[in-house]
């Protein structure tokens, strides 16, 4: 399949925000707002999709109401970028009712993250779309820190391309080289996609993970890590990337990571601070040719363009 890039955003260009995981409530509108300020002192606008408040059912939006607003987002021709309105749980239910043709037809920046991983994961592999694990728009403005925006108007205005700045710690915890495709975001959501209609592609790909501990103790994220281990998955890949997971325990996802892996497979394995349910996290494009050398500063690089400059 042919990767699709992105335009970068640009003065004038417009920004749609939807929510495709839980509705936006009362207490969330003042942050949109104020990220919605910060992107107008850059000269982006921003509008917002119809069914964003939606909560049909009693517990957010339906699915038909969802994928309606991701559809008119990538059709409306006066849309340069779509965000995330927020987190949840259940992005995965318009996987159904996405029109995969429309997006490949109009390629624009997509960004989100948590929930938003399962969208931002089968809309690349169904299309071939660089999409954005980043920042959702309410994050912006609600718990990021600046450095949060100020990356994102780096890699998607500016089109910088650097995944791993020289301030950032980067630990070792395989050796190894490898190259591959950028996969990856929440642990929880991936490995629901793991098997059936609805799985990914997982060969040859460099994965990123991380997961929020409060949602997901170790022993759940052992149980994500081996139900991928029993499908292949580590098998499959090249690489994994290893980021935020803070645990009342004191446990890391990297532990665990190792607990489950063992020494069984002969692919780099890296750990950073800088993605996650972070206040401070990168941008990351998602099918992007990348490349892990551990015997390297700059662990992990960019081998292609993230947007179109």
């Amino acid at each position: 399949m042919d990767i699709l890039i992105s335009n970068k955003l640009k003065q004038g260009d417009t920004i749609e925000v939807i929510a495709p995981s839980n509705p936006v409530q009362e207490d969330d509108i003042k942050f949109l707002k104020e990220t919605e300020k910060l992107f107008n002192a850059k000269g982006i606008n921003v509008i917002y999709g119809k069914h964003i408040y939606s909560d049909t059912l009693g517990y957010g939006a339906t699915p038909e109401e969802k994928a309606e607003d991701l559809n008119d987002a990538f059709l409306n021709k006066n849309v340069q970028a779509i965000f995330c309105a927020k987190g949840g749980e259940n992005s995965n239910t318009i996987f159904d009712l996405i029109d995969y043709d429309i997006i490949k037809k109009n390629p624009k920046i997509f960004c989100g993250f948590s929930d938003s991983t399962s969208l931002l994961n089968m809309i690349n592999q169904r299309t071939g779309l660089i999409t954005f694990h980043s920042s959702t728009f309410k994050a912006i403005s609600d718990w990021d820190d600046s450095s949060v925006f100020e990356d994102i108007i780096k890699k998607l205005m500016d089109g910088e391309n650097i995944l791993q700045k020289q301030e950032e710690k980067v630990e070792i915890i395989q050796e190894g080289q490898a190259q591959g495709r950028l996969i990856g975001g929440n642990l929880n959501c991936l490995s629901r996609m793991v098997c059936g209609k609805y799985s990914l592609d997982f060969d040859n790909k460099i994965i990123f993970i991380e997961d929020l501990a409060e949602e997901s103790n170790p022993k759940f994220v052992s149980s994500f890590l081996y139900y991928m281990k029993q499908n292949d998955v580590f098998s499959k890949i090249n690489g994994i990337w290893i980021g935020s997971y803070e645990h009342e325990s004191g446990i890391s996802l990297e532990q665990i990571v190792r607990d489950v892996i063992k020494n069984e497979y002969n692919i780099p394995i890296i750990k950073s601070y800088n993605f996650g349910h972070i206040a401070k996290k990168i941008t990351i494009p998602i099918g992007v040719n990348a490349k892990i050398d551990t015997s390297k500063n700059e662990k992990i690089i960019l081998l292609e363009k993230q947007v179109n400059i």
